[in-house]
């Protein structure tokens, strides 16, 4: 345990970032499982609208520095032809 009153500070802070962000994550990481659960269920207008969601968490993410620009291009892409090859 730190000694010094501002690396004490600075335990808390980092921990309060950390919680936060775990949480924008794993909502993100929830949001992309939905995606592929409407692909997986064959049910375009819900995959649609689940990309929607989804492809707006992940821009957030990337502003707020939790994820790389092209981990988030990456996912979009990858879940962008999940939904196109679903009547194939």
């Amino acid at each position: 345990m730190p000694q010094i009153d501002s690396q004490k500070k600075r335990v808390k802070t980092n921990n309060k970032a950390h919680k936060i962000i775990v949480s924008r994550k794993s909502a993100t990481k929830t949001a992309i499982k939905k995606v592929l659960a409407a692909v997986e269920a064959n049910d375009k207008e819900a995959a649609v609208a689940a990309y929607n969601v989804c492809s707006s968490k992940l821009d957030q993410a990337v502003a707020k520095g939790v994820f790389h620009k092209n981990y988030a291009s990456r996912q979009k892409s990858r879940l962008q032809t999940a939904i196109n090859n679903m009547n194939k």
